[in-house]
């Protein structure tokens, strides 16, 4: 069975083949002299309360004296009538709108997806971060991604395995109704967070590669670890992060250096904005594909668009 990790290599390479420019084009202007390199365009579907499209705006951030985009707004909610009377704070269901673009250049109508000059997307949110690195031209320890290919495949694996371990819980903690059951999602990402901190001990760090260079896999955790206080505002004291256990202290060290960056700092979306919006999460009222599956009893990250539409 084909692991995720190298799943999103394969769509990485497949994208980059797609959008490559002649060599002709790429290396002569018409005159026959060199032509000036310049910084790859995209209009970035994206939506400002999505911690998967938060993934590319860092990428994004991160390249930006490399890369140019153009932020469009193409997901939103729209209330819709509660027939069941099912939600426990609301009259109303909320229910993702999506815009035309949207739903034309991405087959399951999800953000974050990049649309190339050309009109080709990239989309899937570790997908469009190893890409927006792959195009940016960026060297050594500018790059997201090693170019030592066991660091580069090593942290493949490790955004993947945060992105099960330690997001996907998250919106069990908030979707499922039963405490046994939102207890027992906090204690999988509390573990998650563990194998995290673990495996930061391994470099000299702050990040997950060595000698502070941000990468791909702290990208893949960040839009979560800096939405956790969520948890205690919509469900007690008992699901905060603790702070003074040793098999977390270098998972905050870690969190505490991310958030001082600017490109992490610049796009962290406003706690009360971001509290009243999960908000809908939290009393059930929501209606994604993430929340749906989360309703049918699978994690996040194995939503079906079939099953889990709306």
């Amino acid at each position: 069975r084909m692991s995720a990790a190298l799943s999103r290599a394969i769509l990485v390479q497949q994208a980059m083949r797609r959008m490559a420019p002649s060599a002709a084009s790429a290396s002569r202007s018409l005159s026959g002299v060199a032509a000036p390199k310049s910084k790859p365009h995209f209009r970035y579907l994206s939506a400002w309360f999505c911690p998967f499209a938060h993934r590319a705006t860092i990428a994004l951030e991160h390249h930006k004296a490399r890369v140019d985009w153009e932020w469009v707004e193409a997901l939103g909610w729209e209330r819709r009538p509660n027939d069941d009377g099912s939600t426990k704070t609301s009259h109303e269901w909320w229910y993702h709108w999506k815009s035309e673009e949207l739903k034309a250049k991405n087959p399951s109508g999800l953000v974050p997806t990049l649309i190339a000059a050309d009109g080709r997307a990239v989309f899937e949110s570790l997908v469009t971060v190893d890409f927006v690195d792959a195009v940016s031209g960026a060297t050594g320890k500018d790059r997201l991604v090693s170019e030592d290919p066991v660091e580069a495949a090593r942290a493949r694996v490790w955004a993947d395995r945060v992105n099960r371990e330690c997001c996907s819980p998250y919106y069990s903690v908030l979707v499922r109704t039963e405490d046994a059951e939102r207890r027992q999602a906090f204690g999988e990402l509390l573990q998650g967070l563990r194998n995290f901190s673990a495996e930061l001990e391994k470099t000299s760090g702050p990040f997950f590669l060595a000698d502070g260079q941000l990468s791909s896999v702290d990208i893949a955790l960040l839009p979560w670890a800096v939405r956790y206080y969520v948890f205690e505002h919509y469900r007690g004291k008992d699901f905060v992060i603790p702070r003074g256990d040793p098999t977390l202290e270098a998972f905050h060290v870690w969190r505490d250096a991310a958030v001082a960056l600017p490109q992490v700092a610049s796009t962290i979306p406003d706690h009360a904005r971001y509290l009243e919006h999960i908000g809908k999460y939290a009393d059930s009222s929501a209606r994604s594909k993430v929340a749906n599956a989360v309703r049918r009893g699978v994690a996040p990250h194995e939503f079906d668009d079939a099953k889990d539409t709306y």
